[in-house]
């Protein structure tokens, strides 16, 4: 799918993204004072549970399974997260930048995947999205946290669009690496202005006509 990239190139992108992933799940482990152990498990969870929830909803077995290469990677990020946090935590520029770039390796060779195994525009879409923001919502339930993703954030919207751009243009019969690298752009781009710009959809409170819940909650201790 990704053609004009060559498979080394393909498995280190891959890596990268895992790692730099394993980071923010090392990161959330600290946060939570959770040891050395829950660091290395949270990042290994946050690198490598979107591509596997992808590859099982494909129906296939997980390629995290057959390279040891990302396990290791997302292992390492936890244990050096956990043992250097101090100096990690003040980097969050950076890692933030890292970790939108690791969004949008995995949109888009989420969505190859999908395409490569023979699904359609909808199902490889969201799919894609799915290898990007997977893992952080598991991470965040693990922790007993309501995902990031469904409360701030330009997180999955970035993910869903350089998935799009991949699969439509895979559709129409354009395969040039032009637009694995587009999408991926766009992705990263949305992605950092979300951040910079502390761009965020409206929740629900924000609504014409939403119900504020501690409303709710006084009137149904008066009915009581």
């Amino acid at each position: 799918m990704l053609r004009g990239f060559s498979p080394d190139l393909i498995l280190a992108l891959n890596l990268l993204g895992t790692f730099v992933f394993g980071i923010s799940g090392g990161l959330a482990a600290v946060r939570h004072q959770l040891d050395v152990f829950g660091a290395i498990v949270l990042a290994i969870v946050v690198g490598l549970a979107g591509g596997i929830i992808r590859d099982l909803l494909i129906g296939i077995p997980p390629v995290t399974f057959r390279d040891w290469g990302y396990l290791a990677a997302a292992g390492g990020a936890g244990l050096v997260t956990s043992l250097g946090h101090p100096l990690i935590g003040r980097l969050q520029r950076p890692i933030d930048t890292l970790d939108a770039v690791g969004l949008s390796v995995f949109c888009v060779t989420g969505a190859a995947a999908a395409l490569a195994n023979g699904l359609g525009v909808a199902s490889a879409i969201i799919l894609g999205a799915i290898t990007g923001i997977g893992g952080g919502m598991v991470r965040d339930l693990l922790v007993q946290e309501i995902p990031v993703v469904l409360r701030r954030g330009l997180y999955a919207i970035p993910a869903l669009l350089g998935a799009t751009v991949v699969v439509l243009a895979y559709k129409s019969g354009n395969h040039s690496v032009v637009f694995p690298i587009v999408g991926a752009l766009l992705c990263f781009s949305v992605r950092m202005a979300g951040l910079r710009y502390e761009l965020n959809l409206p929740a629900a409170k924000d609504l014409p006509g939403s119900v504020d819940p501690r409303r709710l909650r006084k009137d149904d201790r008066r009915s009581k």
